[in-house]
């Protein structure tokens, strides 16, 4: 998962009036554009240091998600190919230790991933956030249950499980507005000259200063000395939640997330877990690799 460095300086994107830019509540210091595709396991592996940024940085920055997948690599539907993808999510579990079950390409393959995602970009119009939450849903589903998430049925689940208005989502999957979106995203792939994914773009305010954009998955601080170099004052690290708390924001997580996050070997958080267990905050719910749980308090 961890490779070398390879970060390259681009033209400053920042344009307050671009309809491009994130939106949010406030302006934040620093926008990232983050580059991925949904059935790309490297871009599954990154949420571990997404969701530590998030906790941690998450004042200082607006992260914007944009669909860049290779299409034409995608729609495929030779043997050989679903091969040479189970290898690659094969390889992305030992490196990164997220659980991804290769099994899908053989048992229950997408079939239609632009669908994907024009889904996710449907989702979106109901608010970054509410995309955000779905992009999580196509991922455990693809990942995790072996789903064949361009099907609709999938995706009217997975948009009644981020709290969409499912017949509002149903409707937009079909709309201008969402194909119109998902092209946007093409375009700022290519202006971006990004060629791989995940691929992270930060910008500041600064329109006299150059970006920095970083190809692949690296350890945490890099990510933290990239935001420090790019605000103009030290930033203030927030505190880590209490487990439960967390839980409450994220709901479903697997033990490799919260070890990375709270600085803990598995062994260690899975004791701590246990804990939560024995409470019935959490349920334990294994996978082909390693263990997910989800927060139930609140089914009670």
């Amino acid at each position: 998962m961890i490779k070398k460095l390879q970060v390259k300086i681009v033209n400053n994107f920042w344009d307050p009036n671009s309809k491009n830019r994130c939106h949010g509540t406030e302006k934040k210091p620093i926008e990232i554009y983050l580059f991925i595709d949904p059935l790309c396991p490297e871009c599954w592996a990154l949420e571990p240091i997404l969701k530590k940024l998030q906790i941690e940085y998450g004042r200082y920055f607006s992260l914007k998600y944009v669909l860049s997948g290779n299409l034409a690599n995608l729609n495929l539907s030779r043997k050989k190919n679903y091969e040479n993808i189970t290898d690659i999510w094969e390889k992305t579990v030992s490196r990164s230790g997220m659980s991804c079950d290769n099994r899908i390409w053989f048992e229950n393959p997408v079939d239609a991933p632009y669908y994907i995602s024009i889904a996710i970009k449907a989702a979106q119009l109901q608010g970054r956030r509410a995309g955000t939450r779905f992009l999580r849903k196509i991922q455990e589903r693809l990942f995790l249950d072996k789903q064949n998430v361009s099907d609709m049925n999938i995706l009217k689940e997975c948009a009644a499980k981020a709290g969409l208005d499912v017949e509002e989502f149903a409707n937009d999957m079909h709309s201008e507005s969402a194909s119109k979106a998902f092209q946007c995203d093409l375009e700022i792939t290519s202006e971006m000259d990004v060629q791989e994914i995940p691929t992270l773009v930060f910008f500041n305010e600064n329109v006299e200063e150059e970006g920095i954009k970083i190809t692949g998955i690296y350890h945490y601080e890099i990510y933290e000395q990239i935001l420090e170099e790019m605000l103009t004052e030290k930033p203030v690290k927030s505190p880590l939640p209490p487990l439960e708390t967390f839980f409450k924001i994220f709901k479903f997580v697997d033990s490799k997330e919260i070890a990375v996050i709270y600085n803990m070997t598995i062994p260690q958080i899975e004791r701590e877990l246990k804990k939560l267990l024995l409470k019935q905050v959490v349920a334990q719910i294994p996978a082909k690799y390693g263990t997910f749980w989800r927060y139930i308090k609140e089914d009670e």
